[in-house]
């Protein structure tokens, strides 16, 4: 199982898509949360323990991400999608692109 963390700002669209998304595939085992302070689910030194890989959505959010929890991320994986706060939450649009940007790095376990 390959615990997988999707991080954006508020945790309200990009990431909870992602979650779910992706939590529908055998072999996955998904979470998501926010970097800012008043996201649906925070990001936590714990959740970043807990990932083996963690996808963010945009530049600035790794970047976030490595300044505020760097002793956390020790050979961890970090992806940026770099895919915009454009979307809602399970917008057609912002599926078909996880599926594809995310897919890149999940060889063989997307049923596309």
């Amino acid at each position: 199982m390959t615990r997988i963390l999707f991080i954006c700002s508020q945790n309200r669209w990009r990431s909870p898509t992602a979650e779910q998304v992706f939590s529908e595939q055998p072999g996955l085992d998904c979470s998501s949360a926010g970097l800012n302070h008043d996201a649906e689910n925070p990001l936590t030194p714990e959740l970043v323990e807990w990932a083996e890989l963690i996808f963010v959505m945009e530049r600035e959010h790794k970047a976030k991400l490595s300044a505020r929890f760097a002793a956390h991320l020790r050979g961890k994986r970090v992806v940026c999608l770099g895919i915009p706060d454009n979307y809602r939450f399970m917008d057609p649009a912002l599926v078909k692109l996880l599926r594809a940007k995310v897919g890149r790095h999940l060889p063989g376990v997307l049923d596309t």
